[in-house]
Formats: C-alpha cells, structure tokens, sequence
C-alpha cells in the first residue's frame, strides 16, 4: 500500500508526524475539560406568574392565554406546556433543539415586557427562569449542630458561600434546607378591644410599612393572617416601632399591641444529614472546567474553613463528584497498564520486539483519539471514558493482525523490509473493511438526535476516533518499526512458544476441524444447539 511505503522510505517525517501526535494527544488528555456528563444546552426555560387570590380559571383568561399566545408567535418554538394552581402558572417555553439559548432567553424577556401593561396590575411578579444542565450540583456540604440556631447555620453557611464564590470556576452556591423566615406579629386582641382599635388598621399599617424583610403572619387569637410587604422595613425594632394610630401627641406602635418576632414558616420538610440538624450548601461548576482542578480550589477553602467555626458547628462533605471523575480516570489508566500487559503475554509466541512494537499501538492510538475529540470540542466524561474503555479491545487488534502476517513473510524467509511492505500490502483491504464495519455498528449511535444525541455522543465518537487512529497506526508505523526491529527467524516455524503451541493446536484442533469439515449438517445442528442452548440461558 502506498501510506505504508511512504511511511517506511520516508521515516524521519512518519517518527516526528507520530511524536507530535503523541504529543498533542498527551497535551489534549491533560488540557481538556473534565466533568461526570457531557454538557448539554438546551432551549428551554419556564415562566412563573405569582398572582395571590386568583383562581385557576381567572388565572388562566387573564394572564396565561395572553402570554402563550405571544410565545407561540416566536421562531422555532417546538412546546409550550401550562400547569396552574391557586395565584400561580408555570408556562415551559421550549424551542428547538440547537436554538441559540441567550438569544432566545432575550426574545421571551422582550414578550414578556412588551405585554405586561396588558395584564392585570396587581400580578405580584412575573419570573423568567432558564434550564441549564450545568446548574447539576457538583458538591453538597452540610452544616450541622444540634444546639446551634437556624440563624447561627445560616450565617455560617453564607460566609461559606462567600468564600466559594470567590472561585472564578464557581457557577453557583445555593443555601439549601433553611427554613423560610418571616416576621411573627402575635396581637394581643383584649388590648386592641380596650382601646377600640380594629385589626383591619394594625394590618395596614404593617403592610404600609415594609418590603425589604420577608412576609409573613399576623396571630390575632386563633386565627392567622397572611400579609404582602410593601416599605422599608429592615429590622424588627423598626417594625415593631410602626405607628399604628395617633392621637394628638399620644403615639400608639405596634410593639404597645403585639409582640414581634422573628420566626419560621411551619416546616413542610427536615433537613437532616446522618440524623444530625443541618443546613445544605450546594455548589455548581461553570461549562466546561476541569471538576478535578477545580476541586483542589474547593478544597482549600473548604479545609480553611473549619478553623473559623465554633465548636458546636461542624462542616461535613455529603458528595464530591470530582471524586467519582477522578476514579473512573484511574480506572481507565488501569484498564490501559492492563491491556499492555495482555498483548506483552499473549503475543509471547510473536516475540518480545512484535508484542513490544503491538503495545506502541496502544498509546499512540489513544493519544491520536484524544486529539481529535478535544479538536472536536468534546470533554471528558463518563461517557468518553467508557468509550475509550470499549475501543482499548478494539485497538490492537488491527496491529495484531498485520505484526501476524509480517512474522509469517519472515518465517517464509522474506527481509524485514519486504515482509513489512508485503504483508501489510496483502491485508490492507482487509483491515480497512473490518474498521468500516466497526464504525457502521456505532453509527445509530452516533447520529442520534436532540439532546439525547448530544449526552451520549461522546461514547461512539471515542471509540471511532481511536479506532480510525489505530487502523493509521497499523498501516504506518507498525510496518515501519517491523521494518527496523524485527529479525528474520533462524527456526521456520518460528520461536519455541509458537512451536509448542502449533504442536498444540495440530493435536487437538485439526482432527476437530476435519471431522466437522466432513460432517457439515451434523456441524451446522450441533452449532444451532449450542445457540438454542446459549439463547435459552437468558
């Protein structure tokens, strides 16, 4: 074949073109983003109306048939889905897959904006979020005490998040598992009857008066009433110091009528780790990061941090899923020291220099794979491990067969130089039509569309881009290190552990092989007995 005599004559350009490659490829395993699934961006995002006091059928004539009849007027809008409760609608704007996702998140915004002097004024907000794979939580501390408050957690893990979100790799810190605060205002109503003050004014007068603290409940007796902020509160001291009716200079506040309070909504949940009272904080990575870099970052912060803590409070990690990257890469190393070790042992009766030039193989293959999906644009991740897993026991098999055939040529007598050219001239067409089938097998796969194409991706494209590498290499390089390496054998039949085993294979193999010959239909029963019998065993 012409590539192979090109590599043979011209061997300074094929051993500098493959130590750049192997070089490439190392830079490629070492630079390219590392994370547990491939990312994935998809156009979609769910806009939440927040209207208390409306019900479903209201909710549905007033705001959501206007908004959807706006979004579905957009470009390349493939499904809007509508769930309504009690003063709420989530509408799922979702567009076609490989939108533009900014593009599209601006264009909802602008609908959005253009129609809301149409809707009713007293909606209390109109919430645009966007769906991003990325925001998956990598890390999930805790903070746990038994006698520290809420409060105390709280400030404690907001520090945290702080210090976190000072990473530049950091996408997000959330404060998870915190019970939702509010202030309590407990009237005493024999007061408010003496004085003969209705409750409407006190509720009216706390609405008056606060927005930037949450809100929450006011206790009259057994009954309870929800209130909406809407002033300038930002503290309960001033809350409390709230007039609520005057008389001349006699001032009455709100603190001479009810006791105010911080508190807590009624819990719908606990949020416990190992049984102990905590707080979560979770932390999400920015595309395409090495989480395994990153992790070192988060680690000193997070083995700093402890020293500033009292001794009630303890910082505890729940998941590192740098952790689990990190191990699947050490497996596949090991999958790697093992596949050189097999190919050293079972090529033994080829010869230590033909299994030793078979095992170059290997990492060249792998290198020249990993260059071409990172020029791809692809990551490593759980997937792309896999399929570099999967391709290790495809990869040698090219070289395998030609290093074979070229030991034949020089056990027949031929030079080195001749048995390579020759022997890989004989089985190129074969080898070259054994990698397109291979490749054909992984193309469903491959073409998969959608965001399911693109998470799993990764696999097929690992396992056809080393495996093209390792039909380059076995045409290439393996003839041209057979061509310098390997010896003319002085025994025929080759070395002694190839002997024994032809001996071997002569004595049981070959009367087996002729009595089937001779036998065809009995041959062809047994076979599909033993398939019947291999079927039934699932």
């Amino acid at each position: 074949m012409k590539i192979t005599q090109f590599a043979i004559r011209n061997y300074q350009f094929t051993l500098v073109a493959f130590a750049l490659l192997l070089a490439l490829g190392g830079l490629s395993f070492v630079s390219m983003p590392r994370g547990e699934d491939p990312p994935i961006r998809m156009a979609k995002y769910a806009v939440a109306v927040v209207y208390p006091g409306t019900s479903p059928q209201d909710m549905e004539q007033l705001v959501v048939k206007p908004l959807e009849d706006k979004f579905h007027g957009l470009d390349d809008v493939k499904r809007v889905q509508t769930s309504i409760d009690d003063g709420l609608a989530v509408i799922q704007v979702e567009f076609t897959y490989g939108s533009d996702i900014d593009d599209k998140h601006n264009q909802l915004v602008r609908e959005v904006n253009s129609i809301r002097p149409l809707l009713p004024d007293d909606i209390q907000r109109i919430d645009i979020q966007k769906f991003d794979a990325s925001d998956v939580s990598t890390y999930q501390l805790a903070l746990t005490s038994e006698v520290a408050t809420y409060k105390q957690l709280y400030d404690w893990a907001d520090e945290l998040k702080t210090d976190l979100e000072a990473i530049r790799e950091i996408k997000n810190v959330e404060i998870r598992g915190l019970p939702r605060q509010q202030i309590r205002v407990s009237i005493d109503l024999q007061k408010l009857a003496r004085i003969s003050l209705p409750l409407d004014r006190v509720v009216a007068a706390v609405q008056g008066g606060a927005s930037t603290i949450p809100g929450g409940t006011v206790s009259a007796g057994d009954k309870r009433f929800n209130i909406k902020t809407s002033g300038d509160y930002t503290s309960v001291e001033q809350l409390a110091a709230t007039v609520i009716s005057a008389s001349g200079s006699n001032l009455l506040y709100l603190r001479d009528v009810a006791t105010v309070q911080h508190d807590y909504f009624e819990e719908s949940y606990l949020a416990r780790f190992n049984g102990k009272r905590g707080v979560f904080i979770a932390i999400s990575e920015k595309d395409k990061t090495n989480i395994i870099d990153d992790n070192k970052l988060v680690e000193r912060v997070l083995t700093a941090f402890p020293k500033k803590l009292p001794p009630t409070i303890r910082l505890e990690k729940g998941f590192v899923q740098a952790e689990d990257v990190a191990n699947r890469l050490h497996h596949l190393l090991l999958d790697f020291m093992i596949a050189i070790a097999l190919v050293l042992i079972t090529l033994i009766p080829l010869g230590t220099r033909a299994s030793a030039i078979v095992m170059v193989s290997i990492p060249l293959s792998i290198a020249i794979g990993l260059f071409l999906l990172d020029l791809m644009g692809y990551t490593i991740n759980q997937l792309t491990i896999v399929g570099l897993v999967v391709a290790l026991g495809l990869l040698v098999d090219d070289s395998i067969v030609v290093i074979e055939n070229i030991e034949r040529y020089l056990r027949n007598g031929y030079s080195p130089r001749r048995a390579a050219l020759e022997a890989t001239a004989q089985i190129g067409t074969a080898i070259m039509g054994c990698t397109a089938i291979l490749i054909v097998a992984f193309l469903p796969i491959l073409f998969l569309p959608e965001a399911a194409g693109d998470f799993v991706r990764s696999l097929p494209m690992a396992v056809v881009t080393t495996v093209l590498a390792s039909l380059l290499v076995s045409l290439t390089i393996v003839p041209f290190l057979a061509s310098r390496f390997l010896k003319p054998h002085p025994h025929a039949e080759g070395n002694r552990v190839l002997r024994t085993m032809q001996r071997f294979i002569n004595a049981s193999y070959r009367p087996v092989l002729h009595h089937a010959l001779a036998r065809p239909y009995l041959t062809l029963g047994v076979a599909a007995l033993i398939f019947a019998g291999s079927v039934a065993l699932f």
